[in-house]
């Protein structure tokens, strides 16, 4: 398919810069394909009453990290600012990463980190080039590694906010705990399963008494999340891989609710992602612990998964693409205009939609 298929106009009015307060307050629209109406308007707060008995939400519990590094780069006495977003680990002690500018960067270049400009005479921590692959990332060589590396990342980094905010805002404490789900729990991400940002402990306890089950996956998010598809034809389009893992005992109890006939709801699309990475052909799913890079476009056929809910996507992104795969591009096209004439917000801390599986023909 066409790229410019998945292309839609979005007023900046429309996209949000901070979450709702409290989390749970959040617009939800849901979007039923097979439904008597296609669109109906909610609340987050009302999503137990969306669900029966005996459903199943599943989240991902990977833990935001504070990527954005700020680097410098000494050579021939000419010192070079980078910035530097860390997007997969590679082993204890390496990192891929996205550099901008990357042209001033070159294979056995030292790195230097610091918080700011103001500390990078004070400096620790470093890092060597040792590849600069064809894909446009830079792998780093660190100077320590496992969990001394993580307390000296956490340091020095700042949270990688989506760029559709960081152009508009700087970052700051506040999003040290907004840009986190509060069961947020392995750290690896360098982007928020923004799904789960609206849970709260309340929402959970009505979930609860609903009878809903929850249960949690792992998907470490990358910063590829954020990179635009530069193809003109979504076969062209090449995802980054992220690790991810789903335990023996979340696949049995997600077996089970398939079994009786009850629903799996992804909450996110990373969830999904990794479900879907897992599942047989016959739609069982299995324990995993691998990276993926799956990539949904329409036409694809779920397996994992009866729903989803996931906030609003960038026009022409590989995340709009999957939502118009599960609930059809028509119908997606058409929630995203009411969404937009309606004031809904949109990204990573705007509201959120239900999106129920449109049936196979």
């Amino acid at each position: 398919m066409l790229v410019d298929d998945f292309d839609f106009d979005l007023p900046p009015e429309n996209i949000a810069l901070r979450p709702a307060v409290p989390r749970d307050s959040s617009r939800l629209l849901v979007v039923q394909p097979d439904g008597e109406q296609l669109l109906t308007d909610d609340q987050v707060l009302s999503l137990p009453d969306l669900l029966e008995p005996g459903d199943a939400l599943v989240f991902n519990d990977t833990k935001v990290i504070p990527a954005q590094l700020l680097g410098f780069r000494t050579r021939d006495g000419v010192t070079a600012k980078v910035g530097v977003t860390l997007h997969q680990r590679a082993s204890t002690k390496e990192w891929r990463a996205f550099v901008r500018p990357a042209k001033k960067l070159k294979v056995g270049d030292t790195v230097r980190f610091a918080f700011d400009e103001e500390s990078k005479e004070a400096a620790e921590l470093s890092a060597v080039v040792t590849e600069k692959s064809e894909a446009g990332d830079i792998l780093f060589e660190f100077d320590r590694s496992a969990g001394d590396l993580d307390a000296a990342i956490a340091q020095v980094g700042h949270i990688p906010l989506p760029p559709y905010i960081a152009a508009k805002r700087a970052e700051d404490d506040q999003d040290r705990k907004d840009y986190q789900t509060i069961y947020a729990k392995h750290d690896g991400a360098v982007a928020a399963p923004t799904a789960g940002l609206h849970f709260t402990d309340r929402l959970f306890d009505t979930l609860k008494e609903r009878g809903v089950e929850k249960h949690f996956v792992t998907l470490h998010v990358g910063a590829g999340t954020f990179l635009p598809v530069k193809a003109d034809r979504t076969e062209d389009h090449k995802m980054h891989y992220e690790y991810g893992e789903i335990s023996e005992e979340t696949a049995a109890a997600l077996n089970a609710v398939r079994a009786r006939g009850n629903k799996i709801v992804s909450v996110g699309t990373t969830s999904l992602r990794i479900l879907e990475s897992a599942v047989t052909a016959d739609g069982v799913i299995a324990p995993i612990s691998q990276s993926t890079d799956i990539f949904i476009t329409p036409g694809y056929q779920f397996k994992a998964i009866d729903a989803l809910m996931t906030n609003f996507h960038l026009p022409r992104s590989t995340l709009f693409m999957l939502v118009s795969a599960l609930s059809g591009i028509d119908e997606m096209r058409s929630a995203y205009e009411h969404a937009i004439s309606s004031g809904y917000r949109f990204y990573s801390y705007g509201d959120s939609s239900l999106l129920f599986k449109k049936a196979s023909k």
